[in-house]
């Protein structure tokens, strides 16, 4: 910055840097905007329903654009509008077309069982002990075109498709795909 002849910084400069940074400011204020309503948001996960995947109050990054490129995928963890005031963290399970049934700790596919080794460590414990880590069977439905079929991971406490019914695409936000926070838990989700 330059200086007058009295060694003070010179007054139109000031105002120049003072705008240069105002329009600074503006642009990013722009950008973190359009980021969030376009293309990736933070959430906070609120409640036990994807234990032990996700743990409440840890921080999330979702991929708002995901779905407008291509639909969900089996295995996906993805948030979407509820209905019930909140929005729900849960993965997906039947795409549309298929046939899900819930008996017990086996979920069937069209008839064949869906390998989950997301949960497979307390199914394991409860079969241990002789009984379920699943306590809501769900009857064999097909998932309607448009639509999927999710559940959390924490089946014994998971308010999910078995209550709710199936989720159509436009109530997804997004998929999961970062924890940020807390430090120790930062990590990419994987969408087995």
């Amino acid at each position: 910055m330059e200086e007058s002849s009295n060694g003070r910084p010179d007054a139109a400069n000031w105002r120049k840097e003072a705008v240069d940074w105002a329009k600074a400011l503006v642009v990013a204020g722009v950008l973190v905007v359009v980021i969030r309503m376009f293309l990736f948001s933070p959430y906070i996960v609120d409640g036990p329903s994807m234990q032990p995947s996700f743990h409440t109050a840890e921080r999330i990054i979702v991929n708002k654009i995901m779905y407008d490129i291509r639909q969900p995928e089996r295995g996906e963890v993805v948030v979407f509008h509820s209905g019930f005031g909140a929005d729900y963290i849960k993965r997906v399970i039947a795409l549309p077309g298929e046939t899900v049934e819930v008996r017990g700790d086996t979920v069937l596919i069209n008839g064949e069982q869906l390998s989950e080794p997301y949960i497979q460590e307390p199914v394991d414990t409860a079969a241990a002990s002789g009984g379920t880590y699943n306590n809501k069977d769900y009857p064999p439905q097909t998932v309607p075109e448009g639509h999927v079929f999710v559940m959390g991971d924490n089946r014994p406490n998971s308010h999910d498709s078995r209550d709710i019914g199936f989720i159509p695409y436009e109530q997804i936000v997004g998929r999961a795909d970062v924890v940020i926070w807390p430090l120790g838990s930062i990590r990419i989700i994987g969408h087995d």
